[in-house]
């Protein structure tokens, strides 16, 4: 994966002055400035309209830029600006926006992609040393935070599935916990055969064997009894469909099929870099969905770590079997809360699109830490509903249930009700079906890879779980 440093600087002798105005404050921002500036942006006709941007001439060349951000609160507003403004150092005056906001809109926009094509320039970077208020210093040591993880999510998830396999993505997994001095554990041949047999049963067609990486980390002052916050990913390298083979329009994504594992290590990372008072343990399933003689194969009946059995109705629903195992030995260690992130079904996107993040959860509480965090982080989701009617549609003549439903609707809503039938008892579950995409490129969302839910889904682990 590309090795890239984030597009910011902590002090500058260079660096030039950055304006972002909204339109109803332009009138009065113009009349603060000098009388030949006022009178160039009033000509060249600038309204202060969403990423609408003047460079502003001096003796030497570009003395300073004009940002319209309209009237988006949204870390977005500045997420064209990294390859908009000419290289260099730009320092961001004082305005009516967050800085934190504005920094990670900032990083957000200066990603890309390099492992295999370097960008035409680099991105211009931001000086990040003016904030001296303890909280706005806090704030913006998150937004580098937040930025980092996005930038971590989306170079896992970009990465070609030839270059990525399960051992690369456990070893990704690996090398954040020793980054953070968590204990990581891999899982992998007989003992992964034995511990999560339905992660070994989606893993058996391949020739890159299943692994599953396994960390435990602890806040620096987070005592033994702080809250237990549990994560587990769906790391599916590629899926092919297995036997119920997927049409070759439906594969050309599929290296983004490890895209909940990826969101999980970025969400990790956020709470690890807060040094949280919580313990923290991270599970990812890391497999590769292929084809062959070992393949599983519909109508086979695979036992699970929680000892229920499982009739495969589809090879192609092959998600939740990564997660079932996890989420059973998750939930057995009582967490004060269970999340899980996976790429799962196409009826999630059906239901609301590539950039809102749906999720199920068994915990209004929860569901409403995660609704206010969405709102304040601007990181959309939207709860669906775990709708007991339909628990029957996974009945299975043979075996405890099946992996998939015969009839065709709900299907996201389908895929939550088999993941819950093994949790234990009285566990706090959060499930989100992800995209972990951007189908084409817009200010802050470059085509490709993307991190969803998870500044929400950090800010509410930190409402419902630490001391006010």
């Amino acid at each position: 994966m590309p090795d890239q440093p984030l597009p910011f600087v902590s002090a500058s002798t260079q660096s030039r002055p950055l304006h972002a105005v909204r339109p109803a404050a332009l009138d009065a921002w113009l009349a603060t400035r000098p009388p030949a500036e006022a009178a160039y942006l009033r000509d060249s006709a600038f309204t202060a309209a969403p990423h609408e941007l003047r460079l502003l001439p001096g003796p030497d060349g570009v003395a300073a830029a004009v940002l319209g951000i309209g009237r988006d609160p949204s870390p977005h507003a500045f997420g064209s600006l990294a390859f908009a403004l000419p290289e260099g150092d730009w320092s961001l005056v004082p305005g009516d926006y967050d800085p934190a906001a504005a920094t990670l809109g900032f990083a957000l926009g200066a990603y890309r992609y390099s492992e295999f094509r370097a960008p035409k320039r680099p991105p211009a970077r931001l000086v990040t040393a003016t904030a001296t208020a303890t909280e706005t210093a806090t704030k913006t040591a998150g937004a580098i935070s937040q930025a980092a993880a996005a930038w971590r999510v989306r170079d896992l998830i970009n990465t070609p599935a030839n270059l990525l396999g399960p051992a690369e993505l456990a070893a990704a997994a690996a090398a954040l916990a020793t980054a953070h001095n968590a204990t990581c554990t891999l899982t992998e041949g007989a003992a992964l055969d034995r511990e999560y047999p339905t992660i070994a049963a989606v893993g058996r067609g391949s020739d890159r064997a299943p692994v599953v990486a396994m960390f435990r980390w602890a806040g620096s002052k987070a005592a033994t009894d702080a809250p237990l916050v549990s994560l587990c990913g769906k790391g599916v390298v590629f899926d092919t469909g297995g036997c119920d083979l997927k049409p070759p329009s439906a594969m050309l994504r599929m290296k983004k099929d490890m895209g909940g594992a990826a969101n999980i290590l970025g969400l990790a990372a956020m709470l690890m870099d807060a040094d949280l008072l919580i313990r923290l343990v991270v599970r990812i399933g890391c497999v590769e969905n292929a084809i062959s003689g070992r393949a599983m194969r519909p109508l086979d009946v695979i036992r699970t770590r929680r000892g229920l059995t499982v009739e495969i109705g589809n090879t192609d629903a092959e998600g939740r079997l990564v997660l079932c195992d996890l989420l059973a030995e998750a939930s057995d260690e009582k967490p004060a809360i269970l999340i899980d992130c996976a790429t799962l079904t196409g009826a999630a996107r059906v239901a609301v699109g590539p950039d809102i993040a749906p999720y199920f959860t068994n915990d209004n509480a929860w569901a409403a830490a995660i609704d206010a965090a969405a709102t304040t982080t601007h990181d959309p989701v939207w709860r669906l509903p775990l709708h007991d009617g339909y628990d029957s549609w996974l009945d299975s003549p043979i075996a405890d249930l099946n992996n998939v439903s015969s009839k065709p609707q709900a299907g996201a809503i389908v895929a939550a009700l088999y993941m819950r039938r093994f949790l234990a008892p009285n566990t706090a579950w959060l499930h989100f079906d992800l995209y972990a995409w951007n189908d084409s490129s817009r200010p802050g969302r470059p085509e490709g890879g993307e991190i969803q839910a998870m500044r929400a889904v950090c800010a509410a682990i930190q409402t419902r779980l630490l001391p006010a």
